[in-house]
């Protein structure tokens, strides 16, 4: 396709969004759009959701293989099976330069899932393009083609790039059209979810072992080094560091299905974890505690764990639960620890929580006393 072909299939691209009715005619319009322009035989249009740390498929568009529908309910992947969304993307655009898409082959000697993805469903190269909304991640566009047919090249990623610029501008409309909802559950910096969505998660979590038993977990994590960065270096430099450790914390969180990613304010940020055992939980904060030791800016993190699943007796309400991994998270941080404290595990933690609470129910008696 020469110049003037491209030049048509962007203009066809942007109007076939701008005429859709609907979200879901929007994305499909783009990746059609996308998949007639560049060439290819597939494509699909995927959503960053940090406070899940999931890619999430909104359209299989083109000749798809068994298993993949045009719509999927939940067809979802872990980004820390992609982490190039959170880490070389982000430190790409937000060290100056600008997102860019690359080829993946079938056949190649790049690591990563994308590959093993394509030779599974017979499919021989494919274009990935970051999405981006705002100066975030948002998401991103992926062309592929059958195996046989021509490799994608550079000339071919650097037009999946504007293609993708393309596309952001028209999901900017829809975007607009759900801000006011998401508003309400997520917090504006990050993307991550905001403390009314963890009291409502909390809430459901501790429902749901009562009935069944399920492990309930929390994760309240402190970034360190915060005021210092803010003081030493400016608030937007401040406010990189909890953007950097908001796309680490959701990374992380991807590595145990259903969790939920927040920040809850400030330099305080939580994760709340259904299902997965104790252990799991601690291994990956063990993990998330070695990442942020390794950011460009900030002293690390101090974090706190509280499960059901280690001896903390009875947990009536979200509350006792915050205030257990609050308890081991001001430990982890007085001791400047480089791994999570953990309720239970260090008993000191459950009396230091226990003590808190019972300190605070006398001053409300004693206020009382006084009405």
């Amino acid at each position: 396709m020469g110049v003037d072909g491209r030049l048509r299939a962007v203009v066809g691209l942007a109007q076939a969004m701008a005429a859709a009715n609907a979200p879901r005619d929007s994305v499909r319009a783009a990746a059609r759009g996308a998949r007639v322009a560049l060439d290819g035989s597939f494509a699909a249009i995927s959503a960053w959701e940090r406070e899940r740390g999931r890619l999430r498929v909104l359209v299989n568009e083109g000749e798809r293989r068994p298993g993949e529908v045009e719509f999927p309910d939940d067809e979802s992947y872990p980004v820390h099976d992609f982490p190039e969304i959170t880490e070389f993307l982000h430190e790409r655009w937000a060290g100056g330069g600008g997102p860019h898409a690359w080829v993946e082959n079938a056949v190649g000697d790049r690591p990563g899932r994308r590959g093993d993805a394509l030779r599974r469903r017979g499919r021989g190269t494919c274009v990935v393009a970051p999405i981006v909304l705002s100066g975030r991640a948002w998401g991103e566009l992926y062309v592929a083609r059958d195996e046989g047919l021509p490799d994608f090249d550079e000339d071919d990623a650097e037009f999946a790039t504007v293609l993708a610029a393309v596309v952001a501008a028209g999901l900017a409309q829809n975007e607009r059209l759900e801000e006011a909802r998401r508003l309400a559950f997520t917090d504006p910096l990050t993307g991550l979810a905001n403390r009314r969505a963890v009291d409502m998660r909390l809430d459901e979590a501790l429902d749901e072992h009562r009935r069944t038993g399920a492990v309930v977990s929390l994760v309240v994590c402190d970034l360190n080094g915060l005021k210092k960065v803010n003081d030493t270096l400016g608030h937007a430099m401040g406010d990189r560091l909890l953007e950097r450790f908001g796309s680490v914390l959701s990374l992380c969180g991807a590595m145990l299905p259903g969790a939920l990613v927040a920040r809850l304010g400030g330099d305080e940020f939580c994760l709340v974890g259904v299902g997965p055992t104790a252990d799991e939980v601690v291994r990956v904060t063990e993990e998330l505690c070695a990442r942020a030791a390794e950011l460009e800016l900030g002293e690390g993190v101090a974090c706190g764990v509280a499960s059901t699943g280690d001896p903390i007796g009875l947990v009536k309400s979200s509350r006792r639960l915050f205030r257990l991994a609050d308890a081991a998270q001001y430990k982890a941080k007085a001791a400047r620890s480089a791994k999570p404290v953990v309720a239970g595990r260090d008993t000191a933690v459950v009396r230091l929580a226990d003590a808190a609470a019972e300190a605070a129910s006398g001053e409300r008696r004693r206020f009382r006393g006084r009405q």
